[in-house]
């Protein structure tokens, strides 16, 4: 099918606005979730590993623990947001991570690391599919993808503005009598204390409340997500119906969520041991980078990134969304990141892995617009957590077998070899998936959004 039918005077205005008021102050939470979550990555190539003595493998555990306590408490934070409201549970949320991640700047031991990042998975346990939830409940199915999209800039973004942020902050090595690396971890963990204060007074849990909308905006937002949600309920599939059980019965949900491991494996894989192969290149191509230099190089596959995304989800979005849009992404990225191994310089090195990273943030938005398609209230929350739960795992495998094989073979060659297999399963499950329902159910009416095969 192509593009969405045309829309109204009263459809574009509400979007527009949802998309300027809204979505900014989203995406500005999830720079700085995004942030304190990886800030890890720039301490331990820069002081905090030397300090600690930590071996890669050890680095490895202590990035991915994170994600156990996350894990724990994913689909249970989430079904809190459906209950209480987005407004005051992201606030809750930003502000419980804020304070565990300050007391990073405290840390010394490997088992006080250990300790503190898996309770900061525990605080942030719940808010990226929370997000993901509450923009999903503001705009009909056939703006999801740009919305999401737009929210997902903030991700590339985190990096592309973090990194150098992390290497000034980090060069204020003997601030209030503290390594640079702990100054960094004292300062980018303010900010979610104040950003979950302003959400608890800024956000709103549903267009019918938003003053900032007319009425006119409000009741067709209101009226379309309502006979929208009714079709999800009505739907012949027993699994389409908005109760919890639908969601870990669904077997759609358990596909997504393995094609969404695959991700997020390569996604982790890159964000925790980018800055420590870039600090490799020092004694790999005989050259000196000062931590600036560091910060800047790793920033670089990240702007790119953030471009391919912001164009590939409007194709996506104008012309209906596609098997390929994400299938196509996963494959690209399956095959460069091993190639990234191969090449001789640090500038050939990184303009593969910048093709990698554009992959799988062009890939992600897309993906996140195909769960709220067939599933409705705590069926949707629970089903976005669901899938969100296999990223956290391999959000952790990726971080501790990619250090524990590069301690076991010398080198990064097996653990990006792994990287490839697992987006390369992506893209045949995704592909998978779309001829499975292609076959076994008829095709969408015109109303409906175009990505046929998941629907």
């Amino acid at each position: 099918m192509g593009a969405d039918a045309p829309s109204t005077a009263v459809e574009r205005t509400a979007i527009k606005k949802i998309s300027v008021r809204l979505v900014p102050f989203v995406a500005l939470m999830f720079f700085v979730n995004y942030l304190d979550r990886t800030a890890v990555s720039f301490a331990e190539p820069n002081g905090m590993g030397e300090d600690l003595a930590l071996t890669a493998a050890q680095f490895g555990l202590a990035s991915g623990i994170f994600f156990i306590g996350y894990i724990v408490l994913e689909v249970p934070s989430n079904m809190a947001l459906h209950r209480f409201g987005a407004r005051r549970w992201l606030a809750r949320i930003m502000v419980t991570w804020g304070i565990v991640s300050l007391l990073f700047t405290w840390v010394n031991s490997t088992g006080q690391l250990y300790t503190l990042r898996f309770l900061l998975g525990v605080a942030e346990a719940g808010f990226f599919p929370g997000a993901i939830l509450f923009l999903s409940q503001w705009v009909p199915s056939r703006h999801r993808t740009k919305i999401l999209g737009l929210f997902y800039l903030a991700q590339p973004l985190t990096t592309v503005f973090g990194a150098p942020l992390a290497g000034w902050l980090i060069g204020r090595h003997g601030l209030f009598g503290l390594e640079g690396w702990r100054v960094m971890f004292l300062f980018v963990s303010l900010p979610a204390i104040l950003l979950g204060v302003i959400a608890w007074f800024y956000l709103i849990d549903r267009p019918a409340d938003a003053k900032w909308l007319t009425s006119a905006e409000r009741d067709w937002l209101t009226k379309e997500l309502a006979a929208e949600n009714a079709h999800k309920a009505g739907h012949d599939d027993k699994h389409a119906k908005g109760d919890l059980k639908a969601a870990f019965s669904n077997g759609r949900v358990w596909v997504l969520a393995l094609v969404y491991f695959g991700f997020v494996y390569g996604l982790y894989a890159l964000a925790f041991f980018l800055p420590t192969i870039i600090n490799g290149f020092q004694e790999q191509y005989d050259t000196t980078f000062s931590v600036m230099d560091k910060a800047w190089i790793t920033a670089i596959p990240y702007l790119p990134a953030a471009i391919v995304l912001f164009f590939w989800t409007r194709h996506a979005t104008r012309h209906g969304t596609r098997t390929w849009h994400v299938a196509g992404p996963a494959v690209v990225g399956g095959v460069s990141i091993p190639l990234a191994l191969y090449m001789g310089s640090p500038t050939a090195t990184v303009a593969v892995i910048t093709v990698t990273a554009c992959s799988i943030f062009a890939a992600l938005p897309v993906f996140w617009s195909v769960p709220s398609r067939f599933l409705t209230g705590a069926a949707a929350a629970a089903g976005i957590a669901l899938i969100n739960t296999a990223g956290n795992v391999a959000g952790f495998a990726a971080s501790y077998v990619t250090g524990w094989l590069k301690d076991w073979s010398g080198d990064y060659y097996v653990p990006l070899y792994l990287v490839g297999f697992f987006m390369l399963l992506s893209a045949v499950l995704m592909t998978w998936l779309a001829a499975r329902n292609r076959t076994a159910e008829p095709a969408p009416g015109p109303e409906q959004q175009p990505l046929e095969a998941l629907r």
